[in-house]
């Protein structure tokens, strides 16, 4: 047995699998386009297609998340370091398999454990096992469950000074400020007192930068988009023309967030389920949040989950920052 199948096998000995129920896509999908505007959930975007196309977004030039906070945590992490302690129990919300991740176990003072929590049973056994072959001597203790509540963790067999919740990547924005709150609360209940959350938020900025990254010209995140219509169509039979309907990606300044639509080319009807759903020319289905935060309008949303900011890192340009956070 080679050593990525060893630690595969370790992986799935460790698992804590809390998955809950399947989702019921049909009726997900129904409740959302049954309402005024019309919905359907992100969480869909990320099917295999779905994955390797975000990550395809990731790379085009538009797209200047990722980059920066990769180069910001690669400037900054001697200082992350040395503020969140020795001896943590780092635990993530998603697979974290990424550099990122790798850069945190790399330059925090003697990790005791890492926790990958991720509702995708495969994700967190495959991230688990790759961070595993890079990091022998950290305890690898993967959650599968809902990181959108509280979780009692794994304890390790090495005692932590404390739990770190590490969240890159601004997938915060893509919650609604109410669901971010619940969230926030739910990551400071599973810290506990003396515990910390490192967050990745996407600051406010230029208009054009912001939606160019949501709109690149090769066309890579409207497929991303697309892609959620066609997995509908696969995964329980609807019959949504993709080339009825088209990506809008616009940056509503008053509520700082980017707002994702696929639109109605024209008059049509779309069957879901037993159900018909008529579309008039231009009419839009809201399919995301991406929301882009200052100072204060962060600071108030860790403030309504009992936390506090403890430590700010921007990139030089204050294009993208990482906070540590604290119970209040």
């Amino acid at each position: 047995m080679n050593a990525a199948a060893c630690a595969l096998l370790r992986a799935r000995d460790a698992l804590t699998d809390l998955r809950p129920q399947p989702d019921d896509i049909t009726a997900d999908a129904i409740a959302g386009l049954s309402r005024t505007p019309r919905t359907l959930p992100s969480k869909y975007f990320y099917d295999a297609e779905g994955s390797r196309l975000f990550e395809a977004i990731t790379r085009v030039p538009e797209y200047y998340l990722t980059r920066t906070e990769l180069a910001l945590l690669e400037a900054q992490l001697p200082s992350i370091a040395q503020a969140i302690g020795p001896g943590a129990h780092v635990v993530e919300y998603g697979s974290g398999s990424g550099r990122k991740t790798e850069l945190l176990l790399e330059h925090l003072r003697d990790p005791v454990a890492y926790t990958p929590v991720e509702i995708s049973r495969t994700a967190v056994l495959d991230a688990t096992a790759r961070l595993s072959q890079h990091f022998p001597q950290i305890e690898m203790l993967p959650v599968c469950a809902d990181f959108t509540k509280p979780l009692d963790l794994p304890e390790s067999t090495q005692r932590a000074q404390r739990t770190v919740m590490f969240f890159p990547g601004s997938t915060l924005g893509n919650f609604t400020n109410d669901d971010a709150v619940h969230l926030l609360d739910a990551m400071r209940q599973t810290m506990g007192e003396g515990g910390c959350a490192l967050i990745g938020i996407d600051l406010d900025k230029d208009d054009a930068l912001i939606e160019a990254a949501y709109n690149d010209a090769a066309g890579v995140t409207a497929a991303f988009t697309l892609n959620l219509l066609a997995r509908l169509n696969r995964e329980i039979g609807s019959d949504f023309d993709l080339d009825g309907f088209r990506h809008r990606a616009v940056y509503a300044r008053k509520r700082l967030r980017i707002e994702t639509f696929l639109v109605s080319q024209r008059g049509q009807t779309v069957h879901v389920g037993d159900r018909a759903f008529s579309f008039d020319d231009g009419e839009a289905i809201q399919v995301e949040y991406s929301h882009k935060y200052t100072d204060a309008r962060f600071a108030e949303l860790a403030a309504r989950a009992g936390l506090k900011i403890t430590h700010g890192w921007n990139d030089a340009r204050d294009w993208f920052g990482l906070r540590l956070l604290q119970p209040a």
